[in-house]
């Protein structure tokens, strides 16, 4: 799924996970938290930008990125006639440098949609796109297919992969669309500053050290 397929979604009008309102657990958890820190937040793979104009609503400066040019053009469409703020960009967000360190991320099964060889650069792309201290909201869409997009994944894989450079605050099944229900996992992280290193890491390192030979 390169620049072209997606576009070509957009443009035919075959867009699935096109629900017409922003995720159902992000708006819980906005309305949970009305005083967030920070001011800035980016929404990767923003599609129509449901989720960005959430976000504004809810106060903060909000950036929307998406691989598809027509994403994009939808999102400012109709963000202008909600009458709200957002800034919106085509870019590829695995591969591009940020504009600036942003405060919060914010994901909705973008995780998935992405080929399972690439996730490396997705958890790099998280951290470089994040301020260290940053925070990282996050709804993973936790199914078995392997020939998507999307692609299936487990709690396990997002904890292995995530756990080394954000520390977990919080996980829970959130209110979905219909068609999702109990399928996704949301989770807060908090990005770890440069060169700390996680719980699990250090108690790795230590066994290595304890198992090492005497000199």
């Amino acid at each position: 799924m390169n620049l072209d397929a997606w576009e070509q979604r957009y443009r035919s009008g075959d867009m699935p996970w096109e629900k017409g309102a922003p995720s159902p657990g992000l708006v819980d958890f906005l309305a949970a938290h009305p005083r967030l820190p920070g001011e800035t937040v980016c929404v990767p793979g923003c599609g129509t930008g449901h989720d960005v104009r959430e976000w504004a609503k809810a106060g903060f400066r909000a950036y929307g990125y998406d691989i598809a040019p027509s994403a994009i053009r939808l999102a400012e469409e109709r963000t202008r006639a909600a009458g709200l703020r957002a800034q919106f960009r085509q870019l590829d967000f695995l591969r591009a440098p940020p504009p600036f360190p942003f405060d919060w991320l914010f994901e909705h099964t973008l995780f998935c949609a992405i080929d399972p060889g690439e996730r490396e650069e997705y958890v790099s792309a998280v951290c470089r796109w994040l301020k260290p201290g940053g925070w990282f909201l996050a709804v993973f869409y936790l199914i078995p297919d392997r020939d998507g997009p999307p692609f299936g994944s487990t709690r396990e894989e997002l904890l292995a992969r995530f756990s080394p450079h954000f520390e977990l605050l919080s996980a829970w099944v959130p209110r979905s669309y219909p068609n999702r229900t109990g399928l996704e996992w949301m989770t807060w992280w908090r990005r770890r500053p440069p060169g700390a290193s996680s719980p699990q890491s250090a108690r790795a390192a230590m066994s290595r050290r304890k198992c090492a030979p005497s000199k």
